[in-house]
């Protein structure tokens, strides 16, 4: 499905607004300024600003027939901005969909039609420190505490409490999964079915077991009942091999590397994303190009272990070369200009709607994420999120469907967490499907198939 492009029209009608606004309004030599120096400036930001500075919604023409832009106010303390379908007068169920990186709500644009139209109420929110969202404009030095899993669990019950939902429906793609993971794990009663996309849930976090007589640094720490140490997962980010130091391991390669997690928590990786010498719109269609099923390079296999060895059989964009960020890598296969323009799942004026954000925002919102939750410390050591401790061994019983592409590395990037969500993780799972020719933007790339998949699992419950 292809929607109207931003037309010429568009994005003059854009700049002159944004002019009259800064015009009119006080301090706007000193906030022109500042928008001005951004990179990536792009005239089409100022047509979204309403009176009094607030961000507005998406312009006519951008969404799909029948798909809302709008805020909700006093969520958990944000503005959250969120895309809606449906109405829940009239709606069987609510059902809440949750964004990856680096993505928006509007990575929902197919789907949330297709549920909108079988009688569902959707909501796809920009998640905090995201697009539309209050909070975009995040340091490296802010506060990272509200980026801790339990507040984000908190940011979606104040969400579904607003719209006077009791229960949801949810999924999550990539980052949105291992969120939609926690949600259905710490509240069941409110999330009663859950679709998780791209991103394998292996687990909730561990705690010693059965160590009150065990001789001291005997191995058996951090273990998880039922589950050998190299298994225990840590907040379905790591395996708990917490002895092996990976990344001195990734940098003892030839030729060295270091793992994407790392870098996103990096105080540089924001400027190399949003500073990228190809300009943002060009490395985001480089990223979304070399994750996809259509770069050749996607052959993945499972990993046997947690190891240096074997993770240096990911591509670059899982495990980097040392020394190098993330837009000089997928620079380096960049598609060319035929590959762009038979891109039917995601062409240029669909990016552009991505790329007009994160110009604007820069990309320090969605790192924080990945910072919250990048290392074993965070979670063994007293971190930030060491309180999800207080769910181990809990395990998501309520109805779920994994999907995901078939060429997409990421459902192997944590050596056995595929596998454990069959019976152990899962324990009502519905349905494993790996979609042939996908990568990991599953839901762009294959559409069609996976609104039939979502629509086929709602129906039966």
């Amino acid at each position: 499905m292809r929607y109207p492009p931003l037309t010429r029209r568009q994005l003059l009608r854009g700049a002159a607004a944004g002019i009259a606004t800064a015009a009119a309004s006080p301090g706007a030599g000193a906030a022109g300024h500042a928008a001005a120096t951004r990179p990536g400036g792009n005239p089409l930001v100022h047509s979204m600003t309403q009176p009094g500075g607030d961000i507005g919604p998406y312009e006519d023409g951008v969404l799909p027939p029948g798909v809302r832009s709008r805020f909700v106010a006093n969520v958990n303390g944000l503005r959250m901005h969120l895309l809606e379908a449906g109405s829940r007068a009239e709606a069987r169920a609510g059902v809440l969909l949750l964004h990856g990186f680096p993505e928006l709500a509007y990575s929902w644009r197919r789907l949330l039609p297709a549920l909108a139209e079988a009688g569902y109420h959707v909501m796809a929110p920009d998640l905090r420190g995201y697009g539309r969202t209050d909070g975009a404009d995040v340091g490296y030095d802010d506060d990272l505490r509200p980026f801790r899993m339990l507040n984000e669990i908190r940011d979606m019950l104040s969400l579904v409490s607003a719209f006077g939902y009791r229960e949801v429906h949810l999924a999550g793609h990539d980052f949105g999964s291992l969120v939609a993971s926690w949600c259905a794990v710490v509240r069941p009663d409110v999330f009663r079915s859950v679709v998780l996309m791209s991103a394998p849930f292996g687990g909730t976090a561990a705690l010693p077991f059965d160590t009150a007589d065990a001789a001291p640094d005997s191995g058996t720490a951090g273990v998880a009942a039922g589950l050998p140490a190299a298994a225990a997962p840590v907040l379905a980010s790591e395996p708990a091999s917490a002895a092996t130091d990976i990344d001195a391991d990734l940098a003892g390669l030839n030729p060295p590397r270091h793992h994407y997690r790392r870098f996103y928590a990096t105080r540089g990786a924001n400027d190399d994303l949003w500073r990228a010498p190809q300009g943002v719109h060009d490395f985001l269609r480089a990223y979304y190009h070399m994750k996809s099923g259509d770069w050749s390079g996607n052959r993945p296999e499972p990993l046997r272990e947690w190891s240096a060895a074997e993770l240096a059989r990911l591509p670059r964009y899982y495990v980097l070369d040392l020394g190098k960020g993330m837009a000089e890598t997928v620079a380096e296969h960049m598609p060319s200009p035929a590959e762009i323009a038979a891109c039917e799942w995601l062409p240029d004026d669909e990016l552009r709607v991505y790329s007009t954000e994160y110009e604007r925002t820069g990309f320090q919102g969605g790192l924080q994420w990945y910072r919250s939750v990048q290392s074993v410390s965070s979670i063994f050591g007293g971190g930030i999120n060491a309180d999800l401790q207080v769910f181990a061994g809990r395990t998501i019983d309520q109805p779920s469907m994994f999907i995901a592409g078939a060429r997409d590395w990421g459902i192997h990037q944590r050596p056995g967490a595929l596998e454990r969500m069959d019976g152990q993780a899962c324990t009502d799972l519905r349905g494993l499907h790996l979609l042939d020719g996908a990568g990991h933007w599953v839901q762009q790339e294959r559409s069609a198939e996976v609104n039939r998949l979502v629509l086929e699992f709602l129906d039966a419950l």
